[in-house]
C-alpha cells in the first residue's frame, strides 16, 4: 500500500491481515481516508512477516486465514516480543471464542458483521492506551536523516531537497534499512501498484534519489542489488 504522509503529525501505521479482498478493500480505503497509512497482507504467512517486523502501530487480524490463523500470528508476534496492539476481527462471537482470542495476545476482539465506525474507535483507544511501539518522528541511516514531522532530509548536516515520491521512496527505504527491498515491493508500498506496469519509472525515481542523498559524498548509502532489488546501508569495508 502507498504511504501518505501527514503534514502535521507522524503516521499512525496499521497492518490489516484480511483475506477477503472485498472487505479489504473497504476496510483499507476507510482507513486512509481517517488518516491512517495502511499496509494490507491477503494471508497469514504474508501477515506474520510483516507483523514481526515491529513496524505498525497496530494491527487488525482475521481470525480465520490461509496458510497460517489469526491467533498463531499473535502468539507468535508476542513470543517474538513484539507489543503492537492487535484487533482481531472474527465471525465466531461466543465467549470462549473471546477468551481465546485475547488470551493468546490480542488486545480487542470485535465480531463479525461490524460498523466501521466502531472499528474505527476501537482502534484509536488501542492507540491510545500506547501499548505498542512508540511513534517514529526520526529515521536515521548513517549520517543520512529523516524528520517524518518537519518532512525534511539531511545527510551531514546538508538539507536535501526531495519531491514528494522521493520523499515516500526514501522513507520505505529507511525503514527497511539493511535489508534488500524488490521492486514488487517498492511498486506495492510506494506507488500503490498490484502489478507490474512495464515502466522504468521506479529506475528513474531511483536514480535520482541516488543523485541527492548520494551524490558528493564519500561513502554510498543507496545500493543496487543485481537481480534482486535495492539496498539502502552503510557498505562494509
Amino acid at each position: 500500500m502507498a504511504l501518505q504522509l501527514s503534514t502535521e503529525t507522524p503516521d499512525m501505521r496499521i497492518l490489516v491481515i484480511e483475506d477477503d479482498a472485498d472487505t479489504a478493500a473497504y476496510m483499507v480505503k476507510g482507513l486512509k481516508e481517517s488518516g491512517y497509512v495502511v499496509d494490507h497482507a491477503a494471508d497469514g504467512r504474508d501477515g506474520m512477516f510483516h507483523a514481526m517486523s515491529g513496524n505498525y502501530d497496530a494491527l487488525i487480524v482475521d481470525r480465520m486465514l490461509p496458510n497460517v490463523d489469526g491467533l498463531s500470528i499473535i502468539q507468535s508476534i508476542r513470543t517474538a516480543g513484539i507489543k503492537t496492539p492487535a484487533l482481531i476481527l472474527s465471525a465466531l462471537g461466543a465467549v470462549d471464542d473471546r477468551v481465546k482470542g485475547l488470551k493468546a495476545g490480542g488486545d480487542d476482539y470485535l465480531t463479525k458483521p461490524y460498523a466501521f465506525s466502531e472499528l474505527l474507535a476501537r482502534i484509536e483507544v488501542m492507540l491510545r492506551r500506547g501499548g505498542g511501539n512508540a511513534v517514529e518522528t526520526k529515521l536515521r541511516v548513517a549520517d543520512l536523516e529523516m524528520d517524518l514531522l518537519g518532512r525534511t532530509v539531511t545527510r551531514g548536516g546538508q538539507e536535501i531537497d526531495l519531491q514528494p515520491r522521493e520523499f515516500l521512496l526514501l522513507e520505505y527505504l529507511m525503514r527497511n534499512a539493511g535489508h534488500v527491498v524488490t521492486r514488487t515491493m517498492l511498486l506495492e508500498h510506494v506507488w500503490d501498484y498490484h502489478f507490474d506496469p512495464q515502466t522504468n519509472v521506479i529506475d528513474v525515481h531511483i536514480s535520482r534519489l541516488r543523485q541527492k542523498i548520494d551524490k558528493g559524498f564519500p561513502k554510498p548509502l543507496l545500493h543496487t542489488v543485481r537481480g534482486a532489488g535495492y539496498s539502502l546501508r552503510v557498505p562494509t569495508e
